[in-house]
């Protein structure tokens, strides 16, 4: 059967110092395939790979810059040659001289196009190199005003698929015995709760199994621990959104990672899944072990 999934192809170029690897970046944490430094007259076996019949990549991104020298002479011609027969975008960045040379001066580089001149000498022969690419771009970003983490957020706003989530959070269970997750952003400890493991009829059990469970949210404090941690983690995630934090892994623990943490995690896990741009997958790290 053919394959009739739409595919995207985007073309990232711009001003050098005007934001491209942050730009890389927040699209890479969304999901898409992104290549950098990409000679222009690459696109063209890119974009073939992208709407060719069972490809993985529906969502390819291409940063293009002006390092290429000649080759990126070719860039504008390229790009009306591919539009021609695919859908092909081109997001260009831009920022004011004085928002360049500030940031090239904070990584004490020399711009790529500034050889025995200044930095403005270089972003000049850039500026002109440029004003046929940023003629075509269906989307242009002024960063000036921007830091990272907004630029970022601009990005993952103009480009998230809808209905995707703002904030992917691993909800994760882990025994204290076998050591704290090195990856948590927020660890949580259950064990001031009684443990079902003393409990015969239990100990051969886990916290996915509904005997457990209900044993452990029966305990003095579970149900409260519960509301509370949901009531923090709400406008931590809401944070995490805002800063662009696009990744979270909360660590619920017990000492084996067996039983309470488990059943925690999954009475979290369907709290959590109710709030607005919040996706949850829940991992039980330690379940398997004796």
């Amino acid at each position: 059967m053919p394959d009739t999934a739409p595919h995207d192809v985007l073309i990232v170029t711009g001003m050098s110092g005007a934001g491209r690897s942050t730009v890389a970046n927040a699209l890479e944490d969304l999901g898409w395939y992104v290549v950098d430094n990409l000679p222009p007259q690459m696109l063209r076996p890119l974009v073939d790979l992208a709407v060719h019949p069972g490809s993985a990549l529906p969502r390819i991104a291409a940063v293009v810059d002006v390092r290429g020298g000649k080759l990126f002479a070719d860039l504008a011609a390229i790009v009306a040659e591919l539009r021609a027969r695919d859908t092909v975008r081109v997001l260009f960045l831009e920022a004011t001289d004085a928002a360049l040379v500030r940031r090239f001066e904070q990584v004490r580089r020399p711009h790529p196009l500034q050889q025995d001149g200044t930095l403005l000498d270089g972003i000049a022969r850039e500026r002109e190199r440029m004003l046929e690419v940023r003629e075509l771009a269906d989307i242009i970003i002024d960063t000036t005003e921007f830091n990272i983490h907004q630029l970022a957020t601009t990005v993952t706003e103009i480009f998230s698929a809808q209905g995707s989530p703002g904030v992917k959070v691993t909800l994760e269970s882990f025994g204290f015995k076998y050591g704290i997750p090195t990856d948590a952003d927020v660890v949580a400890d259950a064990r001031f709760l009684p443990n079902p493991f003393w409990q015969p009829e239990l100990r051969s059990a886990t916290g996915l199994d509904a005997a457990v469970s209900d044993y452990v949210l029966a305990q003095e404090g579970a149900r409260e621990f519960l509301d509370a941690f949901e009531a923090m983690l709400a406008p931590v995630l809401a944070g995490y959104a805002r800063e662009n934090k696009r990744h979270a892994t909360i660590a619920i623990g017990c000492t084996g990672g067996k039983h309470r943490s488990v059943a925690l995690v999954q009475q979290l896990a369907e709290r959590l899944r109710v709030l607005p741009s919040v996706g949850i997958t829940v991992k039980h790290r330690d379940l398997g072990r004796e």
